[in-house]
């Protein structure tokens, strides 16, 4: 891959002089002679090597390096650089100030306007009959004082502290609540030498915990870390010059920081590191494949043995234990204060409305709604286009009614209409975000839409915008939705899936060809899980690049754990090829995902089963004396091929009216079809159509 450009050289013999750089056109005018020869640059890759390249090459490739280099270098006057550098440098300018300004000009988050002073927060509360947003501040000047120490007046801050500085920033929570935080200047703070990494629980390892108490009979409980930040001591000597946020009495004096505060550098890592050590103390362990998911060995009244957990995303910890009240109250509680209000069966978590239900088997269940998160987008979409309306503009607006997120034959790197303003393409981005976390919890049936109109974030148009709007319309008409967590066993056709013979194969001289497990894994305890997958890919979707799309998704027992629809990153010359791309994909997940599973202590329950529609992929893959015909596939077909050798998944046939993976990489119409796969996927959407 290309790293740098380092030195060039020029052959006199071959490239056009200084007299003859100009030529006359028809018309008798003096122009620039456009011409690259005689040139070569040696550009550095990333393994070390060097090498020379015609310039003529390197300018279609890395425009931009080759005239920063020739700038740098003052070659930029020469006959085979004039005639282009300046265009290219000017169209950089161009493109990062244009960048520059949308993200200057940020307005809203969830639809929400965002206030940028605290007289702005007061006239936004005018506006809307309310005082959200200064009773938000009122509370956060509260909550900081435990972190600071203000000196007395003309009192200078101890040897050793540095001096930082601190603003307001102002927020939208993801349940839309307003939020102001005092925060550090942490852009402006020296980087400290060692890591600022702070993780949180991945949402897959939250459904895991979910579908496995279920499976276990196990009970969930939630709770919040009240000021969490401010609950660690931090690992920095900063102070600050108190301004009038900190109160009139205060403003002027020297105030010591002593705990982790937002917006400086090491704060979340302050937090994490402060709840970690908590965690330990109390005797649990981190799991390796996700170091956010604590767990400890216990054991039900029956004598039966089974995992605990603690998931940690920042402040919100669930609990999933026999008895998980203890766990939050008499342990962690112990240590960190609670909000009391939260401690109890998850009801909202990360944005997601949590319940229990109960199968027509009589199974009791977890279940994801993400209704109320969806109506209250689309009540901010609305209200932001009310308002323009009124304002006059009239360009965007909801449909009455939408049976499917998009129009299925439209093309987003096709549409030509005119490129959003600032302000607009601002708007557009946080529309996406908003999806994207939709997409998160659980709506499924806009994962490929939202992919798609995610690749334009970076010169948005009219016609995006309008796109986009369309999926709001659709989750207007179907914003009922429940991802259900079904722990019950899948039903799996053996025939389908029959164990074969690799001993004549490529693998045959292998000595006990079998999965390797990983050696630190913990004891397995409790009930496992059967792992399933269905895969599809959209040969050359891209019209623009020709790259195909990749979808597939993930269960454990009855349980949708993941989902993926992604472009390809190269293009290939077949649908065959797409189609074992995209298996090997899901088959590179699944041997992430039972890693996962065994290190949480979890049974992993025979292989996992893969289903695909593209009957040659599946020859390849699954028959040993298979051999294959395209050699351009062939990393993906040895990989494939051992992990099935080491009964690590098995692969079968499924038609494609049946594959569900179809939802995540075509834009399916309205019908029998689309209904289908999203009322198995997810509850409630087109229950009443």
């Amino acid at each position: 891959m290309f790293k740098a450009i380092v030195d060039y050289k020029k052959d006199p013999k071959v490239a056009v002089s200084e007299e003859k750089s100009y030529v006359m056109s028809k018309n008798g005018q003096r122009r620039t002679r456009k011409t690259t020869k005689g040139w070569k640059l040696m550009v550095l890759w990333n393994d070390g090597t060097q090498s020379w390249i015609d310039l003529s090459v390197l300018k279609e490739s890395n425009p931009v390096d080759v005239a920063e280099f020739a700038k740098a270098h003052h070659i930029d006057e020469e006959p085979a650089f004039r005639w282009w550098v300046p265009y290219t440098l000017r169209k950089r300018d161009m493109i990062i100030s244009a960048v520059k300004a949308r993200v200057r000009k940020t307005t809203h988050k969830y639809g929400i306007e965002i206030p940028t002073s605290v007289e702005h927060a007061k006239r936004l509360d005018a506006q809307n009959g309310n005082n959200l947003w200064m009773k938000a501040l009122s509370k956060e000047m509260s909550n900081i004082g435990v972190a600071v120490e203000v000196l007395a007046y003309g009192v200078l801050a101890p040897p050793g502290y540095s001096k930082v500085t601190g603003h307001l920033v102002w927020d939208v929570k993801m349940d839309f609540t307003r939020k102001a935080r005092w925060v550090l200047d942490g852009h402006k703070t020296p980087d400290p030498l060692y890591s600022q990494y702070a993780g949180v629980v991945s949402r897959e390892s939250v459904r895991i915990a979910f579908t496995y108490a279920a499976l276990n009979n196990l009970d969930v409980f939630a709770a919040d870390i009240r000021n969490a930040y401010l609950q660690a001591p931090s690992s920095r000597k900063d102070y600050i010059i108190c301004g009038p946020e900190f109160g009139l009495e205060n403003v002027g004096k020297v105030a010591l920081i002593h705990r982790a505060l937002y917006g400086g550098k090491t704060a979340g890592r302050d937090f994490r590191n402060h709840l970690r050590a908590c965690m330990h103390h109390l005797d649990f362990l981190s799991c390796p494949a996700d170091p956010d998911v604590w767990m400890r060995p216990a054991m039900k009244d029956d004598g039966s043995e089974y995992w605990e957990y603690v998931l940690l995303y920042t402040d919100d910890a669930l609990c999933v234990s026999m008895n998980p009240e203890r766990v939050l109250r008499k342990e962690l509680g112990k240590y960190f204060e609670l909000k009391e209000e939260s401690i109890g069966p998850p009801k909202i978590y990360l944005g997601s409305n949590v319940r229990k239900v109960e199968l027509d088997t009589g199974v009791q269940c977890w279940a994801f709604g993400s209704s109320q998160y969806v109506q209250a987008a689309v009540k901010n979409v609305e209200s932001y286009l009310n308002d323009r309306c009124k304002a006059g503009d009239e360009r965007f607006k909801l449909k009455p009614k939408a049976m499917t997120p998009m129009q299925t034959s439209y093309r987003p790197e096709l549409d030509v209409s005119p490129e959003l303003e600032p302000s607009d393409a601002s708007y557009y981005q946080s529309l996406i975000g908003v999806l994207r976390w939709i997409v998160e919890l659980g709506r499924v049936d806009i994962c490929l839409e939202c992919s798609l109109m995610s690749s334009q974030l970076a010169m948005p148009r009219v016609g995006h915008l309008h796109q986009v709007l369309s999926i709001f319309s659709y989750l207007k008409s179907h914003h009922n939705a429940e991802l259900v967590l079904d722990p019950t066993f899948p039903v799996i056709d053996a025939a389908g899936f029959e164990r074969k013979d690799w001993s004549t194969s490529e693998f045959g001289h292998i000595e006990n060809l079998k999965e390797e497990l990983p050696p630190n894994q913990p004891e397995p305890k409790g009930i496992g899980f059967v792992t399933t997958a269905k895969v599809d890919a959209d040969h050359a979707s891209d019209t623009t690049t020709r790259r195909s799309r990749t979808g597939f998704f993930v269960w454990v027992n009855g349980a949708l754990v993941y989902w993926m629809a992604k472009k390809q990153t190269a293009v290939e010359s077949s649908s065959f090829g797409s189609e074992f791309c995209a298996m090997k994909l899901c088959c590179e997940y699944l041997r992430g995902l039972r890693y996962k599973l065994r290190m949480m202590g979890i049974p992993v329950l025979g292989p996992s089963f893969i289903y695909g529609d593209n009957k040659s992929v599946l020859a390849n893959t699954s028959i040993p004396d298979s051999q294959l015909k395209k050699k351009s596939q062939s990393i993906a077909y040895h990989f494939i091929r051992e992990g099935a050798a080491k009964d690590e998944w098995r692969t079968s046939y499924v038609n494609t009216h049946e594959n569900d993976a179809d939802l995540l990489t075509k834009q399916l119409p309205y019908g029998q079809k689309r209904r289908k796969f999203v009322n198995r996927l997810i509850h409630h959407v087109y229950e009443h159509n």
